[in-house]
């Protein structure tokens, strides 16, 4: 099994493009006001947006898993995104930067690498 896609909410549709297409995604369908969908620069899932009426107090969290966190991070700063965490270690030896969409959904720019599946405290298979 591999992940399709993962589909957020959001309430403008255009701030929602916008911010996701400044995040480096390259968007791949465009229905508006309510669906669009993008690739991710690596990989083989797919990111859409849906608009619904109000946001949720109950937003999601979104991973987007990439190699060189501090360098990538650069980019969306320098288009206007603004990251609520800037890069850092966390203990569960991942390195995360959190920012808001449009919505409230949180975004988060991880470079996890073999410890995303791997991590030491993997339980064992048998």
């Amino acid at each position: 099994m591999d992940l399709n896609q993962v589909t957020v909410p959001c309430t403008d549709y255009a701030a929602s493009v916008l911010f996701y297409r400044r995040l480096g995604l390259r968007q791949i369908v465009d229905d508006p006001p309510d669906d669009a969908r993008f690739e991710c620069p690596a990989g083989s899932a797919t990111f859409s947006l849906h608009r619904i009426g109000q946001a949720s107090p109950h937003g999601v969290t979104v991973y987007f898993e990439v190699p060189d966190l501090d360098g990538r991070v650069r980019e969306p700063e320098a288009a206007g995104l603004v990251f609520e965490s800037p890069p850092r270690d966390r203990p569960w030896l991942w390195r995360e930067a959190y920012l808001l969409d449009p919505a409230g959904n949180s975004v988060c720019l991880v470079h996890a690498g073999g410890n995303r599946k791997s991590p030491p405290w993997r339980i064992p298979e048998g």
